[in-house]
């Protein structure tokens, strides 16, 4: 149940395989985030996945947002749309949503 005291998150993890593209991308969709009251929480270069069967994984991060249905709207938002395929598609070679779930606001 989401209320004003919580916030929905995701955390996510990708393959990156252009950075100079990705940075691109997250250049170009961090206003439509901001403006849409989202943030990354938590962002991170990693070097190896250990859990067998994983895909190879090299950035994991946590995006926050005010609720579920701003992140859907995100998500939707036709600008973001046209940043995902200019960008974030030709840069990622793989991504997998590895938890969604809400928070207590701080």
């Amino acid at each position: 149940m989401t209320n004003a005291a919580s916030r929905h998150e995701v955390l996510v993890g990708l393959h990156v395989t252009d950075e100079r593209t990705y940075a691109a991308y997250r250049a170009r969709m961090g206003p439509i985030l901001r403006g849409k009251g989202g943030f990354f929480r938590r962002d991170y270069r990693v070097s190896e996945s250990l859990a067998e069967g994983d895909p190879a994984v090299n950035r994991v991060f946590v995006l926050s947002f005010p609720s579920k249905a701003v992140m859907d709207e995100f998500f939707g938002d036709p600008d973001y749309q046209a940043a995902r395929s200019e960008f974030f598609d030709p840069s990622v070679a793989h991504a997998d949503i590895i938890a969604a779930y809400e928070i207590a606001a701080d």
